[in-house]
C-alpha cells in the first residue's frame, strides 16, 4: 500500500476529506522525527502507535564491513537506528 491509498483508505474510514488525512499523517511523521532528534531522545527512547505497536530506536555497534566493488574492508561508525516492533492487536490481526 502506498501513500495516496492509505490516505483514501483512512478517509473512507472515518469519512474525512482526504487532504485532512494527509495532513495528519504528515504532522505525526514530523512530530514522530522531532521526538527521535531532540534532547530527550535516546536510546530508550520510543513512540507508541495505538493498534499498530512502537517505534523504538536502538543503538547500532560500530562494525567492519566491505566495499562490495573494490572488496576493500571499510570501518563503519556506530548510530541510532529506528525499529518496528508490532503490538498485540496488530499480531492478533495478522496471525487469527
Amino acid at each position: 500500500m502506498n501513500k495516496a491509498q492509505l490516505i483514501a483508505a483512512i478517509a473512507a474510514d472515518i469519512n474525512l476529506q482526504k487532504v485532512v488525512v494527509e495532513s495528519v499523517l504528515e504532522s505525526a511523521g514530523r512530530v514522530v522525527a522531532q521526538h527521535f532528534a531532540g534532547a530527550d531522545a535516546g536510546i530508550d527512547a520510543d513512540v507508541t502507535l495505538p493498534g499498530l505497536g512502537k517505534l523504538k530506536t536502538t543503538l547500532r555497534a560500530a562494525r567492519t564491513g566491505r566495499n562490495p566493488a573494490t572488496g576493500e574492508a571499510i570501518q563503519i561508525p556506530e548510530r541510532m537506528a529506528v525499529k518496528f516492533v508490532a503490538g498485540k492487536a496488530l499480531e492478533d490481526w495478522i496471525n487469527p
